[in-house]
């Protein structure tokens, strides 16, 4: 194996050609990319490659991009003995609209398919997804640049290098950096600066060592001690045969991930690439910010000299204009700071005509982010909104870590005096309250649409309750709180109520907040959020879905009821499909329908501990764990008088009031 190894005849036919292709047999394969024009890959999602030979993985946000070797290789000799030695190089390139923070990663992957139709972007890198993530019928070895750092996968900071089998959570991970090869020394490396780099990718069949080795394109020589090692016996993961590649993935921010240059040895050194044919990265992404100022502020400084009294003036006023408020505990959290000044110009000053809505909480915003041209709504809390400082920082804390596809993703924030500003990936369809009670000429939602919103938020609940590292009790789950993203795929946001507590603890006591017709009995009582209250509230939100009504129903001036009463008089009739809303016109598939229904009023038992968990109701969702077997008799015929039964009269549930009504508790809301 030593004289393969060493083969200089190989090596310097490799180096001659941009593109090649050797295999002296079965045991050994190598070829080399300097630059994929012409390139016979296999191309999926948005991948493609330019017409300058620069393979480009992604191209926008939230998105997915593959390239494959096009045939299978063979990586054991015979089908039962161990994988071979292999070894691999690869010039990427990272380019970010911002400076500081860029979304998600890139990986090279070995895999028994070319199929990842299922898999997710975002922070599963395109490889899996939540249900597949840890599968050991993966049988999927990858190497991730990974530069978002996520909680949920262990991930040790937003800019490392990691290896990964059959899960993104990484089995050793290092940050991404380089030793020098004349002082030993560790130098630091920025995944994400928009430079180009090479990586080397080794596995020993003998010593089952894996390695990964990273360095600046520039540096003379590959460095000698490699930035990660690891011990893995990836016999014992690899299908035979299976393909080798490259995915990558954004989320709400726009990365930019390229493969400059590709090569790939069995048994053999991967050949060296060829570094004076790599295409060129773009130019102008991000860099010539940094020029700019280099260039701009000496010449403003000396205009400043030589105009001291008329620039003093322009720049206090600048400076009331987009003077901003900064405290210690902003440095603990990770969401990215917008300046006012771009969030300003993003909304043309908050005109009135960039509003999308107006509330309790204060206006909200359409914008365009300057530099990266991105749609973001922008919420802008009013000084005497009910949801103040407090709530500011708790939607900053929470929603900020949280990454998941059914939740709204905060991207930013900014404080500037008394304004609190959060900066959130656009939904593009708005709030789901609008297509249930518009009467504006909203289309009607279908019942697969309203089906799958259903499914997508107790996805995003079941998240928030036991799969994020802490407990979330979002507080205020109903429907003007879902929005529709292009798809119409539905993600809760407005975390402002929200609270977090370790897993195996219990919330304390606290104000009784969210909005009359979610608010479970015990929580009327004691004022002590759980993530049951949570059930009961998605239990609503299940009637106020498949209905096409609000919790509380307004029957005539002076008589008003919940909804919960109506539907279970129906069941007690045996016409519980006249509860559906009428919008459908009768086109939904009734046993889903029956199932909804029934699961919510399951969810809206007044016992607490006769709910369902969150994974209990997607098991019931998906068709995993049947409903039990429940009748009407056993639950409450009237939960208006169960409430009044605990102090609310019939004039707090009046609906036209409901706002002034509840004022006395404190953090109510009137269905903003």
């Amino acid at each position: 194996m030593l004289d393969v190894w060493n083969t200089p005849f190989i090596v310097c036919l490799l180096l001659s050609l941009s593109s090649s292709l050797v295999a002296t047999n079965e045991s050994q394969v190598q070829f080399s990319y300097s630059g994929f024009g012409g390139a016979n890959l296999s191309l999926d999602g948005v991948a493609a490659v330019r017409p300058d030979g620069l393979l480009q993985l992604t191209n926008s946000t939230d998105v997915k991009g593959y390239a494959f070797y096009p045939t299978p290789l063979h990586f054991r000799k015979s089908p039962n003995s161990m994988v071979q030695s292999f070894s691999v190089s690869l010039v990427f390139g990272i380019q970010s609209d911002f400076t500081d923070v860029s979304v998600d990663g890139m990986t090279f992957f070995v895999a028994p398919s070319k199929n990842f139709s299922s898999a997710f972007a975002n922070h599963f890198l395109g490889l899996f997804n939540d249900q597949t993530d840890g599968n050991t019928n993966n049988h999927i070895f990858a190497v991730e640049l990974d530069t978002f750092q996520n909680s949920e996968l262990k991930d040790i900071d937003n800019n490392h290098v990691g290896f990964d089998i059959n899960s993104l959570i990484s089995i050793e991970a290092k940050s991404a950096g380089f030793y020098d090869n004349q002082t030993d020394k560790f130098k630091n490396m920025t995944l994400s600066s928009g430079e180009p780099m090479q990586l080397w990718i080794d596995y020993d069949s003998d010593t089952m060592q894996i390695k990964a080795t990273l360095a600046p394109l520039n540096v003379t020589s590959r460095p000698v001690k490699p930035l990660l090692v690891s011990t893995f016996n990836l016999s014992s993961v690899l299908m035979e045969p299976s393909y080798i590649g490259f995915s990558g993935a954004t989320g709400p921010l726009n990365t930019l991930y390229y493969v400059l240059g590709w090569s790939f040895g069995m048994n053999s050194p991967a050949p060296a690439i060829n570094i004076t044919n790599l295409p060129k990265l773009p130019q102008g992404h991000r860099k010539g910010r940094s020029t700019v100022l280099e260039i701009v502020l000496p010449i403003a400084t000396g205009f400043f000299v030589l105009t001291v009294g008329t620039t003093i003036v322009i720049l206090l006023r600048r400076q009331l204009r987009y003077a901003e408020l900064r405290e210690d505990w902003e440095a603990e959290f990770g969401p990215h700071r917008f300046s006012y000044r771009d969030l300003y110009e993003a909304t043309d000053g908050f005109k009135n005509k960039n509003l999308l809505g107006t509330g309790g909480f204060g206006k909200v915003y359409k914008g365009v982010l300057p530099k990266s041209k991105f749609d973001v709504a922008v919420k802008k809390v009013s000084h005497e909104s009910r949801q103040g400082m407090k709530e500011f920082i708790t939607e900053v804390v929470t929603i900020g870590r949280l990454r998941h596809r059914n939740l709204v993703q905060l991207l930013g924030y900014c404080r500037r005096k008394d304004e609190l500003i959060l900066v959130y990936d656009y939904m593009e369809n708005g709030s789901l309250d609008t297509y249930l009670y518009s009467e504006n000429g909203k289309p009607v939602l279908d019942w697969t649409q309203r089906f799958s919103i259903i499914k997508g938020i107790a996805t995003g609940l079941f998240y928030l309750h036991e799969k994020w590292e802490k407990v979330v009790i979002h507080r205020d789950i109903k429907a003007s709180n879902v929005l529709l993203d292009s798809e119409m795929n539905g993600r809760l946001g407005d975390f402002g109520l929200a609270r977090l507590y370790d897993h195996g603890t219990d919330l304390q006591t606290t104000h009784v907040v969210g909005t009359m017709g979610y608010l479970a009995p015990e929580l009327l009582r004691s004022g002590k959020s759980s993530p049951l209250t949570d059930v009961f509230a998605f239990g609503a939100f299940l009637l106020e879905v498949t209905c096409g009504q609000r919790p509380i129903k307004h029957a005539t001036e002076d008589m008003h009821f919940l909804l919960v009463d109506w539907v279970l008089e129906h069941w007690h009739r045996g016409s519980l499909m006249q509860t559906v809303d009428g919008k459908l016109q009768g086109s939904y598939n009734e046993e889903e329908v029956n199932l909804v229904l029934k699961l919510a009023l399951l969810c809206l038992h007044p016992l607490s501990t006769a709910r369902p968990s969150m994974r209990q109701v997607m098991e019931y969702l998906d068709g995993e764990m049947p409903l039990p077997d429940i009748a009407p008799t056993r639950l409450s015929t009237s939960m208006l008088s169960m409430m009044q039964h605990n102090g609310f009269t019939s004039s707090i549930l009046s609906y036209p009031d409901l706002t002034t009504s509840v004022g006395t508790f404190s953090g109510l809301s009137g269905g903003r």
